[in-house]
């Protein structure tokens, strides 16, 4: 029998400084920090999640060289753009690329591209319509 992936339930990204990276992705993302396990921290949002491992201490089993900076992630947000980008620039958020088009799982996307502050690559989107 073939193998069936369904959904994307955690990633991980490896951070130099966790109280950063969760002020990050929950004051400007709007994501919510949860805390299981062994005193792990992720952020939340619809049902994904980001489990978050600090450098020097990462959770086993992990990637084979985690690195702070190294991830590139899209997220889909039903908060219209320009008020998407209204919010980044109020939170002093440099927005390096956009509105621009791509193409996402589902299809065509309008999208921004800031960085957290690990120098990850964050994509925000909209679903065109």
């Amino acid at each position: 029998m073939l193998m069936r992936i369904s959904r994307l339930d955690h990633l991980v990204i490896t951070v130099a400084d966790s109280e950063r990276t969760i002020q990050f992705y929950r004051d400007i993302l709007g994501m919510k920090l949860e805390t299981f396990g062994d005193n792990r921290q992720a952020l939340h949002f619809g049902e994904q999640k980001i489990n978050i491992h600090v450098a020097g201490r990462e959770f086993r089993p992990h990637a084979a060289a985690p690195t702070p900076g190294s991830a590139d992630l899209c997220f889909i947000s039903p908060v219209a753009l320009e008020d998407i980008i209204a919010g980044l620039e109020n939170h002093g958020v440099t927005i390096e690329l956009g509105p621009v088009q791509r193409t996402g799982a589902a299809g065509p996307i309008r999208s921004v591209y800031i960085r957290d502050p690990d120098g990850n690559l964050i994509e925000i989107a909209n679903l065109n319509p």
